[in-house]
């Protein structure tokens, strides 16, 4: 079973696969959503979404666009570096993201329209594999469809998917309004792995998953996907994929104990490195929303982190924490 880090804007960055690595790691990382307008037009910051840092061998490049014609270009400018291949987000819903004609939108298009643009984005691979020794893959990353979505309507547009050369489905399985609140219908992912199975498609699993026994449960529903994508719970619990890894006996050991006040620090010097000083305060603000819940006094912890002024303030605030809260240095994991 594949274990995916799976796409976060604001997370998905080199800092963060680096931090995931000192546990041990997982298959394979999705970037955050690389804008296709912002990278053919040069945009400022593009150079940091491009980082392969550190294990540029298990990264999947993750698009995001309003037009074929930009996610073709972005397709063009990202499919020879260093990765397993290429994703087109299909699944996004985010208001600002929808409105703006991408993500989930290109489900509620026509479907020839959407079909027209996985066709010439395989075309593009294709291109490349033909004169590549290293082999890059196509793989689309979506929901169940808006809120009045019907199975037909569903599994006309996966069919789609399949017939133009998608080698990997990734599902989440709610619709475009529905919160994480709403209990994901997991077994629409393991009807995708059966429907396509002798297709050769890989379906993996998006959502709810976030400890041994949601995996369990998750598996014991859809024994059939490939892989199981965790994206939330891993920034709260970057040892998550070492945990599971465990708990599925493809790796020996026990618990460990895991230097939280060490990683937060490092975080930080991470984050530095790796991203653009514009970005510091929402990278580290977006991290420390979710690693804060692993505190008994979580409430107390993302307050001072997340209202810390700068980074240096943000590092005595850290310090002056664990501190006062010295049973929440370590963790066992």
């Amino acid at each position: 079973m594949r274990l995916i880090c799976g796409p976060m804007a604001t997370v998905s960055h080199p800092a963060f696969r680096i931090t995931v690595e000192k546990f041990g790691g997982c298959d394979e990382f999705f970037t955050e959503m690389i804008n296709a307008g912002s990278l053919v037009t040069n945009g400022p910051f593009e150079r940091y979404y491009l980082d392969p840092s550190p294990c540029p061998e298990r990264l999947v490049w993750q698009i995001i666009g309003k037009s074929s014609e930009l996610i073709c270009e972005a397709v063009r400018q990202t499919v020879a570096l260093p990765g397993l291949g290429i994703d087109i987000n299909m699944g996004c819903s985010a208001p600002d993201i929808y409105r703006y004609g991408s993500g989930i939108a290109w489900m509620l298009r026509p479907l020839n329209e959407t079909a027209a643009l996985v066709r010439d984005v395989r075309r593009i691979i294709d291109g490349y594999n033909s004169s590549s020794p290293v082999r890059k893959r196509l793989s689309v990353k979506f929901r169940l469809g808006d809120d009045d979505f019907t199975d037909e309507r569903f599994f006309s547009f996966t069919d789609m998917l399949a017939d133009e050369g998608v080698e990997v489905m990734t599902l989440h399985p709610r619709t475009k309004k529905e919160k994480l609140t709403r209990p994901p219908r997991w077994h629409y992912c393991n009807d995708l792995a059966l429907r396509y199975k002798s297709r050769n498609v890989s379906v993996y699993l998006n959502g709810n998953v976030r400890d041994e026994p949601s995996f369990d449960r998750a598996l014991a529903e859809c024994p059939d996907v490939c892989g199981v994508m965790i994206s939330r719970a891993s920034v709260q619990k970057p040892w998550i994929f070492y945990q599971l890894k465990r708990h599925s006996g493809e790796i020996p050991g026990g618990e460990r104990a895991a230097d939280l006040r060490s990683l937060c620090l490092d975080y930080i010097s991470l984050t530095e490195k790796y991203q653009p000083e514009e970005f510091w305060r929402t990278r580290l603000q977006r991290f420390f929303t979710y690693f804060c819940d692993n505190f008994q006094f979580a409430h107390y912890a993302r307050t001072q982190f997340l209202n810390a002024a700068d980074n240096t303030e943000l590092r005595l605030r850290i310090e002056d924490f664990f501190a006062k809260c010295p049973g929440e240095v370590s963790r066992i994991i």
